[in-house]
Parts: C-alpha cells; sequence; structure tokens
C-alpha cells in the first residue's frame, strides 16, 4: 500500500473500537525488503512448524477434555482463571497492558487466550511475560489507530 499514514488511519477509523474487539489478532503488514526475502538463513520449515502447532492442538485437547471446549480460542472466560495461569510477571505485564492500552474487557480476554495459545506453542504449562508481550503484538491496531 502506498497510501499516506492519514488515508490509513482514516480509512481505519471506519472499523469501530467493538468490532476490533472481537478480533482475535490483527496485525499490521508492511512492506518486506529485497534483502529479507533474499536471505539464506535457514528460517523454521514448515513441517517443523506444522508439528508445533499439531503438539499445542494435542495440549488444548488434553487441557479441555470433558467439557464443551476443544481449543484456547473457544475458551470461555469463565474458566480461564484455571486454564490460564499466569506467573507473577506475566500478570504485571497484563495489568500494565490493560492500563497502558485502556484495554476492553473482550480484548483482555483475547489477549490472554492468545497469550495461551503461544504458552501451549513453546510448551509452557504457564504464561509468562514474553507470552503476553508477544499477545499484545497481534493486537496492533489497538495500540495504533483506536487507543488514543
Amino acid at each position: 500500500c502506498t497510501c499516506s499514514e492519514t488515508a490509513v488511519e482514516r480509512y481505519l477509523s471506519r472499523i469501530s473500537g467493538p468490532l476490533l474487539d472481537r478480533l482475535d489478532l490483527h496485525v499490521e503488514v508492511t512492506a518486506v525488503d529485497y534483502d529479507s526475502i533474499s536471505d539464506k538463513q535457514a528460517a523454521e520449515s514448515s513441517e517443523e512448524i506444522r508439528k508445533r502447532v499439531s503438539a499445542a492442538r494435542e495440549i488444548q485437547r488434553k487441557r479441555y477434555e470433558g467439557t464443551a471446549t476443544e481449543c484456547n480460542a473457544k475458551l470461555a472466560s469463565a474458566m480461564s482463571s484455571d486454564a490460564c495461569r499466569l506467573t507473577e510477571r506475566g500478570e504485571i505485564t497484563l495489568k500494565r497492558a490493560f492500563e497502558t492500552l485502556g484495554l476492553s474487557a473482550r480484548a483482555y480476554d483475547k489477549v490472554l487466550k492468545g497469550s495461551r495459545t503461544i504458552a501451549d506453542l513453546s510448551g509452557d504449562e504457564i504464561i509468562d511475560s514474553y507470552h503476553v508481550s508477544e499477545a499484545i503484538q497481534y493486537r496492533t491496531l489497538d495500540k495504533k489507530y483506536w487507543r488514543r
């Protein structure tokens, strides 16, 4: 996109905050330069990623066995305190994000579920600050266009 920052902001402002809150992830993707694309360094292969995702899905299947929930995205808020245990640092990071970004209750829930999924992908049982920080990065439009 070659639109100016103002034009992008005007376009995105048509999306309401409550609608944006209902999206689990929203990330602004910038253009990639040639050097990044042509870099010959070994990146994680699709097969490696597939294995990590399958392992995370299996963790979730076992966690929610015997419940109506099948994955983190469908986790009811009432169950999140059991499924989404945080370290003290994770709790502090989430609280700061909530206060600093002015997150709604729905956005808080999305960040928490995203953090749980990121921890599952890492094979971590408890959510730490780096899981929360990464999940917050997947809600960039909250920070950039709606929380002034």
